[in-house]
């Protein structure tokens, strides 16, 4: 695919809300080596943050609910359970934002052609 179908199928997948697919089709671009334009940084910023957002909000709700069980009396036997699957959604997030970093270490902030913009934004996600 080109540059071009890669950044439009990232719309349709923004617009679709489907954020998973749209980093993929972001990181295919970044992978091209050339330097993203402001719509394409803006568009990768986007997926990444819609992503981690969704995690980090499965996270604060089962850390709630460990926390209930964690204070009621009888000490359930949920608790591991629960716990376990936080743990596994704090995987996934770890998971997700080496993923970026990589991308952005390996991909867009190498060589000379890098524009100050585009090294401040990279550095501020």
């Amino acid at each position: 695919m080109s540059r071009e179908d890669f950044v439009y199928k990232a719309k349709l997948a923004e617009q679709a809300e489907r954020y998973d697919e749209m980093v993929e089709h972001m990181k295919s671009v970044a992978k091209l080596k050339e330097e993203l334009t402001v719509e394409e940084r803006n568009l990768l910023s986007v997926a990444y943050k819609n992503v981690i957002g969704a995690r980090r909000a499965s996270w604060r709700i089962i850390s709630s609910i460990e926390q209930k069980e964690e204070n009621k009396a009888d000490k359930p036997e949920k608790l591991p359970k629960i716990k376990e699957y936080r743990e596994m959604v704090e995987k996934e997030l770890k998971d997700i934002c080496d993923d970026i970093l990589n991308v952005i270490e390996e991909y867009l902030l190498k060589g000379d052609s890098v524009s100050g913009e585009s090294k401040v934004f990279y550095k501020k996600m």
